[in-house]
């Protein structure tokens, strides 16, 4: 059943956008879906809290850098679930660390994301984690493009359940 409140929420914010556009992956597509705008609506954000607590048990969070930092950080504000944030390169300077906050060995961790075209970020973001010794087998996004990002994920055995899908975001267009 379609969460048909955040999808209400993104359209209204206009994160849905129609044309001709240039994904992240190098393919394009008819239609965008930008994190910045409802990464920045606090309508969306909290929406988007309240869903990804409803599907949480307690397992500590975590958040790709930079566009899951603001919704691991409203989730575990909503949960008092604590969460790390991955970085997508180790940084240069200071601890060099790639995983930020506290992370203990064989911690189980639940990953959320913004939008999932292959899952390409996501499957890198849950191999840093496990070489930094936690366990991940599932990621929550909150847009799937259904371009293969399930997929990519089954290969190294972790789930993708989204919020929305692609199919329920772009279902009525006529109203855009």
């Amino acid at each position: 059943m379609p969460n048909q409140d955040l999808i209400d929420a993104l359209r209204a914010a206009n994160a849905v956008q129609y044309g001709e556009f240039e994904l992240s992956h190098g393919g394009t597509s008819d239609y965008y879906v930008d994190k910045y705008v409802f990464e920045t609506n606090p309508d969306c954000l909290r929406l988007i809290a309240e869903a990804f607590a409803d599907r949480l048990d307690g397992t500590k969070l975590a958040g790709v850098a930079l566009g899951a930092v603001p919704l691991v950080a409203v989730t575990s504000a909503e949960t008092d679930i604590p969460y790390v944030i991955v970085r997508k390169q180790r940084k240069e300077y200071g601890t060099g660390n790639l995983i930020e906050g506290d992370l203990k060995a064989s911690e189980e961790v639940v990953v959320l994301e913004d939008i999932a075209t292959t899952g390409q970020s996501a499957v890198d973001a849950v191999e840093a984690l496990g070489e930094a010794g936690a366990v991940v087998d599932r990621v929550l996004v909150v847009v799937d493009r259904q371009e293969g990002a399930a997929e990519n994920l089954a290969e190294i055995d972790v789930e993708l359940e989204s919020l929305v899908t692609a199919d329920e975001l772009l279902a009525d267009r006529a109203g855009e």
